[in-house]
């Protein structure tokens, strides 16, 4: 027995009936992000009238938003990071809820969408370092924001994969790891607070 792989630039078949998982993975983890950013955005405003404001997401010197509101690498571009999850994660909300409503994509669009994600993986990446390494701090809502990226990468790349959207020698290796989809993001969750814990001890300073 042999399994036919093609790949194709016309739209896809309705990607929400064969895959409704991605489709409602999308649209929780573009909501997570966007409340996650919303909250960092407030708190950035109240630092900004008061610098000595109390924020509730708070809950030790080691285990808090301020520093990391007030870092350099809390505004890389030249304006609060918040802003770009704003701008950003609506994105996946609207694919995902276009999936539900039986919108189909061509390739051309997830490979973009795609592009986005990596953007947004690698920006995290650096982000988590930086705050358990530099600024000494594990951000509350920053890891809400890693908790929806990290699923909803892995899961786009996996998909595009799958599809055959990026070659058919990529595609085999999609297919084997969309089963393990779960494990791996759970496993990057583990690195990312284990390190947190190991290097800064969080549970200690509450």
């Amino acid at each position: 027995m042999s399994t036919e792989i093609t790949t194709s630039d016309e739209p896809d078949v309705d990607a929400a009936v064969r895959h409704p998982v991605l489709a409602v993975l999308l649209v929780v983890g573009g909501v997570l992000g966007l409340i996650a950013s919303f909250a960092l955005t407030k708190d950035d405003l109240a630092l900004l009238a008061n610098p000595s404001a109390s924020l509730g997401c708070s809950f030790s010197d080691k285990f808090q938003c301020g520093k990391n509101i007030m870092s350099w690498q809390g505004k890389v571009f030249g304006f609060p990071n918040p802003l770009l999850g704003l701008m950003m994660f609506p994105a996946p909300i609207v694919v995902g809820m276009a999936l539900l409503g039986r919108v189909r994509f061509p390739r051309w669009f997830w490979l973009v969408f795609n592009g986005g994600m990596w953007f947004a993986i690698g920006f995290i990446a650096w982000l988590a370092y930086e705050s358990i390494f530099d600024i000494g701090t594990l951000c509350p809502w920053c890891s809400v924001v890693y908790a929806a990226v990290i699923p909803m990468w892995l899961a786009v790349t996996v998909h595009n994969m799958t599809e055959g959207r990026v070659g058919t020698a990529l595609q085999r290796v999609g297919v084997a790891l969309r089963p393990w989809i779960l494990l791996i993001t759970a496993v990057l969750y583990a690195v990312i607070l284990v390190t947190a814990q190991v290097k800064l001890d969080i549970l200690g300073s509450l």
